[in-house]
Formats: structure tokens, sequence, C-alpha cells
């Protein structure tokens, strides 16, 4: 069959996103992977890229958490990539997810394909979901895209076929990218070009990490062509370890382990990168690509309770569990590059089927299983082959749209307005601009920054646009973002000033939310107390959204018990809607408000009536925290809580299965 590319409908069970979060995200949520130490010797380049630019704020993004777990059949766009070897299903409302990927000859579906899409907190920003192929730009982690839309084209293919171009703006980096997805006329090859680049004139961070998740079973091995690998085990350690063995167990098999685990393969200069994924029977999946993606990974989450509980989450009970193959422009996720103003990275990625000898792959000789990996990979796609797609897409990466398949968001846009850039092959519209950026596109325009509602909208925070904020017509509006704007460069004493005359001028519980938040970052809880109790009053009254309201209990209600005001933090847990009151951060927090003025017992039934914390992060801890909270002071009563209350406490009240997800040691 001739090539095509072609719209169609993904129907799945799938559980809302949600609005996103209104409230500007002044504190950056706990990084598991924030200020690890390496324990041991670490190549130069390496070190250095670990210290470069490590994210410290999500902003200007705002956060996904009112998603929640209640699936119902939705309709999502899809496009279908196609040849007479290989079907490509992509979503370009969710990030350019490939959702599956299967190989017609035999019928085997070569991705893990979650049959539902359920968030869970593991983006940067919040929702994300696992299955198939996802594009992780912007920072260490799974990117703020992870559930946003992309634009989306047809565009000439290489070979004289089509593509499908997905584009957008990640505005964590404020970078442009581009991911061209083609199936050559009979190949068992899903061809993608990626193309990252810095229209600024400032030198930019970079990070990339293509991610596939990949069936797992007893006897499923990942290769990759490497003796040595950078293990992170949610310790904030990251070590040198062999492979496959390491630790007593062999590593190259996902269930070998109790614990979730990162292996990030130590590839030896110019070997060919490639990782792949293989059944008992040696077949399966692999990816490979040009030279300049260096870094292959395998995350686990291994064989114990709380790995087990993390794969439920993800996806509906009798689903079997997934590992991910990963690929990226550095030997590992804790490192981003240095792409300088004007500059641009590029690369292709190939992904297929496999077939190797399932006596070599799975046998004791790691040199000959993952050289049996290697020579079948270059009978199937020669190296040579590779680099020749990649040069002749190269051209084709310029190429205008010829037909939009989906829109992404206006912002942009509103950059190429601000900045008069050129980015040949991924336009960025005018058309694309919406009321989020109106304000801006107003500020750009005519140095004056105003919002209708009652609340602020979108803050910018880069310093072209903080130099505009400086100088633009005197409003509570423009102040206010002003002050976020320097909360992000790190100007903590001006931010504060521009909050109070924002305050001053009428924008009270934005402001007041704002000078809490800092507050509390100075170390002043009962101030910071304080502002949000009349925070929550003034978004009452002045008609805030829903959202913004909830949001804001949420941050009040922490702080209060912070300042050791647990009444004051349930009155104001009190005065949410029930349906809100419902949610599973309420019910923790009810839970903790309990605890804290004394009642053990109530706190402890809130657990047993049993609740989900839609939100959970990863690697957070809260839910096992509290319990064992209760659960001393249960033993303690009125007394002291010893290591030996601590001890007796483990034993009487061990935490359920339901709220395990504990991430590293125990």
């Amino acid at each position: 069959m001739v090539t095509s590319v072609r719209s169609a409908v993904l129907t799945l069970p799938a559980a809302s996103l949600g609005p996103e979060n209104p409230l500007a995200p002044l504190v950056p949520p706990r990084d598991v992977h924030r200020d690890v130490r390496a324990v041991g010797r670490m190549p130069g380049d390496m070190a250095r890229q670990m210290r470069y630019a490590p994210l410290r704020s999500l902003l200007p993004v705002r956060r996904r958490d009112g998603y929640g777990r209640e699936r119902v059949p939705t309709d999502f766009d899809a496009v279908v990539i196609e040849n007479d070897r290989l079907r490509a299903t992509v979503l370009p409302s969710l990030g350019g997810r490939v959702h599956s990927l299967v190989h017609k000859p035999t019928g085997r579906s070569l991705l893990y394909t979650n049959p539902v899409l359920q968030p869970a907190g593991f983006a940067l920003n919040g929702a994300w979901f696992s299955g198939g192929i996802e594009w992780n730009i912007g920072a260490t982690g799974h990117s703020t895209l992870s559930v946003a839309p992309l634009h989306a084209a047809r565009v000439p293919a290489p070979d004289g076929g089509e593509m499908l171009r997905l584009w957008e703006w990640e505005r964590l980096r404020d970078l442009p990218f581009q991911v061209d997805l083609w199936l050559p006329d009979g190949s068992d090859f899903l061809y993608v070009g990626v193309r990252v680049r810095n229209p600024h004139d400032r030198p930019a961070p970079v990070y990339w990490w293509s991610n596939t998740a990949v069936p797992e079973g007893a006897r499923t091995r990942v290769l990759a062509p490497a003796d040595g690998a950078w293990h992170f085990g949610y310790e904030r350690a990251l070590r040198h370890v062999s492979v496959p063995a390491s630790g007593g167990c062999d590593g190259t098999y996902p269930l070998s382990g109790d614990r979730h685990a990162d292996f990030f393969y130590d590839l030896p200069e110019g070997e060919r990168p490639w990782i792949a994924s293989l059944d008992e029977r040696g077949r399966g999946l692999v990816q490979t690509s040009t030279d300049l993606l260096r870094g292959r990974k395998l995350f686990v989450w291994g064989a114990g309770a709380s790995g087990r509980r993390w794969q439920e989450w993800l996806t509906e009970p009798g689903t079997g569990g997934y590992a991910e193959i990963q690929a990226g422009l550095a030997r590992t996720q804790l490192e981003h590059l240095r792409l300088e103003a004007g500059g641009e990275l590029a690369w292709l990625e190939a992904y297929g089927p496999l077939d190797a000898d399932p006596g070599r792959v799975h046998g004791a000789d790691w040199a000959a299983a993952r050289a049996e990996a290697a020579g079948r990979l270059e009978e199937a796609l020669p190296r040579a082959t590779v680099d020749a797609a990649y040069a002749d897409w190269r051209p084709y990466a310029d190429h205008e749209p010829k037909e939009m398949l989906a829109t992404g968001s206006g912002w942009g846009a509103l950059e190429v307005e601000r900045g008069r850039l050129d980015l040949p092959g991924t336009p960025f519209r005018a058309a694309t601009l919406g009321d989020e950026q109106r304000p801006w596109l107003k500020l750009l325009r005519t140095g004056a920054l105003t919002e209708d509602g009652p609340e602020p909208g979108h803050s910018l925070v880069s310093p072209r646009w903080r130099e505009l904020l400086e100088a633009a017509d005197p409003g509570p509006s423009a102040a206010y973002h002003l002050g976020v704007a320097q909360w992000h460069a790190g100007d903590r004493s001006q931010a504060v000033r521009s909050w109070e005359r924002a305050l001053r001028e009428g924008l009270t519980w934005p402001a007041l939310r704002a000078l809490a938040a800092a507050d509390q970052a100075d170390g002043h809880p009962e101030r910071a107390a304080d502002r949000y109790a009349a925070a929550v009053t003034e978004a009452r009254v002045a008609g805030a959204s829903r959202a913004a309201r909830s949001a804001l209990a949420l941050e009040a209600a922490g702080a209060l018990l912070d300042a050791g005001r647990a009444d004051d933090a349930a009155a104001v847990l009190a005065a949410e809607p029930s349906g809100a009151r419902a949610h599973g951060r309420f019910r923790l927090l009810r839970a903790r408000v309990l605890l804290a003025q004394g009642d053990a017992a109530g706190a402890r039934a809130v657990f047993d009536e049993g609740f989900d914390m839609d939100d959970l992060r990863e690697g957070e801890h809260t839910l096992a925290d509290v319990w064992c909270a209760i659960a001393e002071r249960l033993v303690a009563g009125e007394g002291p809580v010893t290591e030996a209350v601590r001890a007796r406490a483990r034993q009487a009240h061990p935490l359920p299965a339901r709220y395990d997800f504990h991430m590293g040691a125990h």
C-alpha cells in the first residue's frame, strides 16, 4: 500500500484532565532528581552538564493538578501513519504521543499501549500518562507538554511521500522544536526527525529524552551496547555499576529487582547508539538513532509492592506492566546541554521490530547477547542507512506544512511576534493567538498590561518580557506580573515590593497569596498564615474561579497547619464545597488537621474510610509520612515518640498496600 498520513479518532476510557491550576507556581515542586550526589568519579563533561542550568522554577508554565480518576469513554483526535509494514497512531492533542506501533505482517504491538488514559503526577507540571512513545523536552523529567496539544500538519517526506510534523514552543526554556514522523515505503521502521532551535541572542539549556514504554514479562530483557551504567535508585545518589549484573541481580531484566531504578548506559565512544527490549522468544522493539542522541536508559518499576502499586495506579486491573527504554542527548537525565544563540540540534531516530536468537539474547554471555542484537539490527537497518536518511531529511525540515491537522497553543505566535522571528518549517501563525496571549500582545504593542476577570492570567518571566513589564504603564496587573518575573529571576525583595504595589492598587487576593508564599520561603510562617487566611476570604468576595479557590484553600490550610493553627486550617477546609473536600488532597489535609488537633483516631479513620490522592507526585512520600505519624501517636498516646514507639507503630499499623507508593529505599 502507499504510505498514508490520515486523521482518525481514538476512543479510550479516560479521566478528565480538569482545569489548569490558576495560581502561579511560585514554589517549585519537589524534584527527586535534584541535588544528586555522585558516588565515585564521573567524566568531566558529565559533571559540568549536571551543574549547568538545573530547573529551579516551573514558571511560566502552570500546574496541571485538577484531574481525577473517574474514567469515561472519550474521543481523541489522532493521526495514523501507515505503510504495508507498520501502523503508528499519534495523539497530537496529548503531547504528540505515539500511542501505538503495530507490525502488520506479524500483528505484534511493539509498544506498551495503555488501554486507558489515566493522568498521574509525573510530569514536571503534574498531569502525565503512561504508554507509547513520548517526547520529553525542557528539563529533567516528563515534559510540561505531556498532555498539551501540539501543532500538527502534513509535510512532504524525503522519499516523495508524506510525513507528520509536530511542533510547539517549549516554555520552560523558551525554545521551539519539531518532530517529523514518516514511514518510507516498505520500511519496517518508523523514522523520526527531531530539531530543537535557539532563535534567541543568548545561549539556552537543552534537554531531550525520547521515552518508549515497552511490555515487561518475566523473561523480557533490555539490551544496549554497554558494559556499565550510571545507576539512580531514587536515593539522590548516582553510582557506576556493571552491566548486566549489579547488586546480586541481572539489571537487564526489568523484574529482577524489587525497587524502582534508572540505568543510564555508558555507551563507548563511537559505538552505534541503540537499545532493544526483547521477550523470551528474542522478539520485541529496537530503537536506534544518529550519533548526536548518545544517551540510552532503562527505567524499571521493579517487582516490589510499591512498584506494582504504581503500575496499577497508571492503568486498570489485569493490565500487564511495562518498563521504559529511552534515548537522550546526554549520558543521563540529570544533565542539560548548552545550545548557543542562533544554533540548533537535530538528529534522526528509528523504531521497529527486532528478531534475534533467544538462546544468545538470554544467554549468560552478555557480550554475545548484545552482539546478537547489534548484528540483527545491522541486518534489519544498517547504520549507514540511518545516517543517509538523516541527510535526506535535513532539507525537508524547513518545508512548510501542506495541511494543518491539529493546533497547539498561541505562545509560539506571541514569541514570534515579540522577536520578529523567522522559523522555516514551523509556522507559529498569528491566528493561534487567543485570550491567554491577548494581554501580553497589548503590552507588546501599547506598553500597557490590563486584564479582565477576578484573577490574573498567565505570567511571562523571560528577560525580554520582564524588561517590557518594567517599562509598562503603572497598574495592578503589570505590578503583579512583574513581581512574578522578579521572583522567577531570584530578585525576591523587588518581587515583594511589586506585589505590595499590586495590593495597594486593588489586586487583593492574588497579591496576598503571592506575599504569603514569599513569607513562607523567607521563614515567616505566622505572617504567611495570616496573609493566606486573608487571601481565602478576599477570593470568595472577588468571585474567583472554583479552581483558583480550591487551589488557594489547599495552600492556605497547609500554611495554617505549619503555623500551628489547626483550628483555622479546619475552618478553611470546612468552607470548601463537599465535592472539593472529597478530593484526595483535601482528605489527606483533613487527616493532618485531626492529628494536629489531637484526634489521632479520627485521623486514622480518614485513611480507613479510603481515599485516592489523584495528584500524588513521583517520589512523594506524604501518604506514608502522615500514616506513620498517626500510627506513632496512636501507640505513644500522650507520651513521647521514641524509637521504640516507632518500631511498635510500624508493627502494629503497617502501611496498607493502597497507600504504598514509596520510591527508593525504605
